[in-house]
């Protein structure tokens, strides 16, 4: 468990540009309250969720469980603030996920609800992605998502929006946010690395003979992707 940490703290404390989205799930679950309420949508930001927000005593962690429901993040952090008002309630959700019910927001901003939304911005259904090649080894198909500006949508619907897309701000813009989660709700867009792969904690044989597959059967962005996991591990390694 130490060396897992470890691992963690390194991948989440990485500087470079386009910011990693383990950065702001790190950061983000350094400022959470004691009483937080975190829940979290299907995608790949459910694994930065998972391993770099550590849920602590007192706190309750929520997601879709095996049914991988998208769009949940949302609507279960709207009702988990109208059970518990007193208590601090985020969402950490993907932009896919989000798309689907953002609607929802307009009845958070009715009813001043003070929940904080914090959106992994990729521009990519990023769990299908990956599954497409390193589940089938195929390349990605189908996965890009029409580009939102959420902080224009947020400010539309009369809520507080908040860009972070550089991984040195990433700490004082996230205490803006959190601090201005009192009359109605914030929304963060957390602009990361399209390319940063969620991959398992151990990589089998296969999986990595998929993901190669993949990249030779014509995935389209498979020089950054190469280039982004070996600098990811040269990282690790120093």
């Amino acid at each position: 468990m130490q060396s897992w940490r470890e691992l963690m703290g390194k991948r989440s404390s990485n500087m470079a540009k386009l910011m990693k989205p383990q950065v702001i799930a790190h950061e983000l679950g350094k400022r959470l309250r004691s009483d937080a309420i975190v829940s979290s949508d299907s995608g790949t930001n459910t694994t930065w969720w998972a391993r770099h927000i550590p849920a602590q005593r007192g706190q309750i962690f929520s997601c879709s469980g095996t049914l991988a429901t998208m769009a949940c993040g949302l609507p279960y952090t709207i009702a988990a603030q109208i059970a518990y008002p007193q208590r601090q309630c985020v969402a950490f959700v993907g932009d896919g996920g989000f798309t689907m019910l953002m609607g929802e927001l307009a009845t958070a901003v009715k009813y001043k609800s003070p929940i904080v939304i914090v959106i992994i911005k990729n521009d990519t259904l990023g769990q299908i992605k990956w599954e497409q090649m390193v589940f089938l080894g195929n390349p990605e198909f189908a996965v890009e998502l029409q580009p939102i500006d959420f902080v224009k949508f947020a400010e539309a619907c009369g809520a507080t929006g908040i860009r972070i897309d550089d991984p040195k701000q990433c700490g004082v813009l996230l205490d803006r946010a959190l601090a201005s989660a009192t009359g109605g709700p914030v929304l963060i867009e957390a602009v990361v690395d399209p390319l940063e792969a969620p991959m398992p904690a151990k990589v089998t044989f296969e999986q990595a003979a998929k993901f190669a597959e993949s990249l030779v059967r014509g995935e389209p962005d498979r020089g950054k992707i190469i280039s982004t996991a070996v600098a990811d591990k040269v990282r690790e390694l120093v």
